[in-house]
């Protein structure tokens, strides 16, 4: 699961990153949260664009918004199989996660790109058009003994493919999957973890 991450960056170096012709407007601070407007890029005419949507998508079923959707089920859920065609990126610095452990203590940890200042993870756009929630996928090995779900992280040279509206979703699942070219983990509570 992914409930907090971080867009540490200049709107300047996003927009040059993504490749947008416009910049991109920026989030309200730096730590995203559920139901934060958080920056997303699409395409729109052809064209990458940049929005803040809300985190989280409303549903009937439940009261909190669904901020992660599971790669694994996402065609076999009514509630996602509409907006397999509507896929955004959503640029990060960083994620984060509470790690268990075997003291009982869930310090904070910053899981980031060793070699990259920005990310982008999958991102489905709702129905509302005003909404977005993040794909995630099984750990990758390095990071497993932290947290069993992971933001799906698109490699660079798959994200266009991610958001090429060309394409269906049985196109681009294979995107989906644990990103495995040098994660970071970092304890932000600078307390000891023992595993």
């Amino acid at each position: 699961m992914c409930s907090r991450f971080e867009v540490k960056a200049a709107m300047k170096k996003i927009k040059k990153r993504f490749g947008l012709k416009l910049s991109p407007p920026p989030p309200h601070g730096v730590e995203m949260a559920p139901t934060d407007r958080v920056l997303t890029i699409d395409t729109q005419g052809g064209l990458r664009r940049g929005r803040l949507l809300g985190w989280g998508l409303k549903v009937d079923w439940d009261a909190k918004p669904l901020i992660n959707a599971r790669a694994e089920t996402l065609s076999a859920k009514a509630t996602f199989r509409p907006l397999l065609q509507r896929r955004c990126l959503v640029p990060a610095t960083a994620y984060f996660e509470w790690a268990l452990t075997s003291g009982g203590a869930k310090p904070k940890t910053r899981i980031h790109v060793e070699d990259a200042d920005l990310f982008a993870m999958a991102g489905l756009i709702g129905a509302d058009g005003d909404s977005v929630t993040i794909v995630t996928c099984a750990p990758a090995p390095g990071i497993a003994m932290i947290h069993d779900r992971m933001p799906a992280i698109l490699a660079p040279t798959d994200e266009a493919a991610w958001i090429d509206v060309g394409r269906t979703f049985t196109d681009v699942e294979n995107l989906l999957r644990p990103y495995d070219k040098g994660l970071r983990a970092d304890n932000v509570d600078q307390r000891p973890v023992l595993f």
